[in-house]
């Protein structure tokens, strides 16, 4: 278990560190946004190839990002009957969701992807519209994205297992859950019960 622990911490290294890159891709998208709107706007001229290089860049974001976020525990988790269930009770759901859900879902879609990149590289496919990019090099990043994910896969049922057994303590605590959720937006508006122990005002209309 030792040496599983020691791949899981590697993987989550790597995916980490990719995801942080990556993510600065959303800030070139953006510049890139303004950019060719202003060109359009001043010079009445636009190209294929800014609007195209756009979906690449948020597609390598959306791709390479998703292991990160598995990794860091960011997804949304609807909580309302895993918090009356005891830990030892949720760890084992985990287990059985990678097992079952999320391994089959990337496995088959590491297995698609394979012939949809390859095919796509040895003909060299660029995009049918006129001044548009390579093809190529976005299918290649849904391969990436998927052979991550794998990795990440890998690490949490290592994880998983090593908390269930005691070896491990579970440090990812859910973030984003419908209640917590909730709370906050009610702080962050005010709400008088909320933010006043939950005394509520007192009558405005007589």
């Amino acid at each position: 278990m030792t040496a599983l622990l020691k791949l899981s911490r590697a993987i989550d290294i790597l995916n980490e560190r990719i995801g942080k890159t990556v993510a600065w891709a959303i800030v070139v998208a953006i510049l890139v946004s303004a950019i060719n709107a202003i060109i359009r706007r001043v010079f009445g001229v636009s190209s294929n190839a800014w609007l195209e290089l756009q979906w690449y860049l948020f597609g390598g974001v959306f791709m390479l990002c998703s292991p990160w976020t598995l990794k860091a525990n960011e997804h949304i988790r609807i909580d309302i009957i895993s918090n009356m269930l005891s830990k030892r009770t949720r760890d084992r759901i985990d287990v059985f969701g990678h097992l079952f859900f999320l391994l089959p879902f990337v496995a088959i879609m590491i297995w698609l992807s394979i012939p949809y990149f390859w095919k796509s590289f040895l003909s060299g496919e660029v995009s049918s519209n006129a001044g548009g990019l390579l093809i190529w090099p976005a299918k290649g990043l849904i391969l990436l994205g998927f052979i991550f994910l794998g990795l990440q896969w890998l690490s949490e049922i290592i994880k998983r297992i090593a908390i269930i057994r005691g070896d491990l303590e579970d440090e990812a605590v859910p973030t984003h859950s419908v209640e917590a959720e909730a709370e906050r937006l009610l702080t962050e508006l005010g709400d008088p019960n909320t933010t006043t122990g939950g005394e509520p005002p007192g009558d405005v209309i007589r």
